[in-house]
């Protein structure tokens, strides 16, 4: 089986809460754009862009970008790299993210994707006046704005009535060029079905082979019922550490995931874990770099590495998407060692 190898985007700098500044990755334009510009040379297949108007990596006071601001320049300088933006209904008016996404598409035609979070930082949404309600409300806010977003983008006026928006005679032109693939994850039975209705792909936090077997199968099952049809792409991010020994791949490993409670992000994981309703507890080594980019163990030599990510593939995975650091050294590593022993399945193959 073969997969689309991405990478995240670090809007908060680096990704590791561990390590201050000897990261060496700050949340600027520059560095994002060198990290851009590299991973479209190199080949990377899509990169995620988060969405979070405070830093829940580096600590609340750090610097952190736009996410939508950052996309638009981010496929500005690129010229095959899909840029799948994170979205939170409670910031935005559907309509006029139906606008920002169709002017991205006039951009960048076919390589915009999004994926559709129902929030948990209730600290960033009072700060920031975004809007908070019940863990499952915020799943039905979600369905009706991406039936909103749907609607804007192939008819002319539109018309929608429901709890969270109505809108009459709407008109959003230009249209995107091809219909964006929209994304969504979550772990509770109540967003697992709402995304089943609405997604047409799943993105989940790392796990283990069997943990993600059993959430493809959970979500391709729960589509089927629904549309009679599996859905087009499964993402997960996972930290990856590829050296020419497992032993030294190791070593950093070590020195990433010493933990320190009284770490700046401390607070806003112990705050996700609150608002959340997730299958599994998360470990403090988890934390050390979070969406459980850990979990899938992509620690060692490339041979190591590749065999595990095609593992994944097997088990349904079709979209990898990297965390490491510094995230352009470790991308130019991972290009050279591991894409000659991962082929990847191309853009024209998913929309097809």
């Amino acid at each position: 089986m073969s997969i689309d190898l991405g990478y995240w985007t670090p809007v908060y700098g680096g990704f590791l809460r561990n390590v201050g500044r000897e990261e060496g990755m700050a949340a600027t334009w520059e560095n994002i754009r060198d990290v851009s510009v590299a991973a479209d040379r190199l080949g990377f297949h899509t990169t995620l862009v988060p969405e979070l108007y405070l830093n829940d990596r580096k600590g609340v006071d750090a610097p952190s970008l736009e996410a939508w601001s950052l996309s638009a320049a981010i496929l500005a300088v690129t010229d095959r790299l899909r840029v799948m933006t994170a979205v939170r209904p409670g910031f935005h008016l559907p309509a006029v993210l139906a606008k920002t996404v169709s002017t991205l598409d006039s951009v960048a035609a076919g390589r915009v994707a999004l994926n559709v979070v129902a929030a948990w930082w209730a600290e960033e949404a009072r700060q920031f006046g975004g809007a908070f309600t019940t863990h499952d409300e915020r799943y039905v806010q979600a369905e009706e704005f991406v039936q909103v977003l749907r609607g804007l983008w192939t008819h002319t006026p539109f018309d929608f009535t429901g709890t969270h928006y109505q809108l009459e005679g709407t008109i959003v032109e230009p249209k995107p060029s091809v219909p964006p693939v929209v994304f969504a994850g979550g772990e509770s039975d109540a967003g697992r079905e709402s995304i089943a209705r609405f997604g047409d792909a799943y993105v989940m936090h790392g796990g283990t082979l069997e943990e993600v077997r059993a959430n493809v199968a959970d979500m391709n099952s729960r589509s089927e019922r629904i549309h009679g049809r599996p859905l087009a792409e499964f993402g997960m991010p996972a930290y990856v550490i590829v050296r020419d020994t497992e032993a030294e791949a190791r070593r950093e490993l070590e020195r990433i995931t010493t933990v320190d409670p009284d770490s700046p992000g401390y607070a806003s994981f112990e705050e996700f874990q609150r608002n959340s309703k997730l299958s599994l507890e998360l470990t403090r080594r988890e934390y050390s770099v979070g969406t459980r980019g850990l979990r899938p163990e992509l620690v060692g030599t490339a041979e190591q590495v590749a065999e595990k990510i095609h593992a994944y593939a097997d088990a349904g995975i079709t979209l990898l998407l990297i965390q490491s650091s510094p995230l352009k050294d470790e991308l130019e590593r991972i290009a050279a060692e591991l894409f000659p022993l991962v082929p990847q399945r191309s853009l024209a193959t998913i929309r097809g």
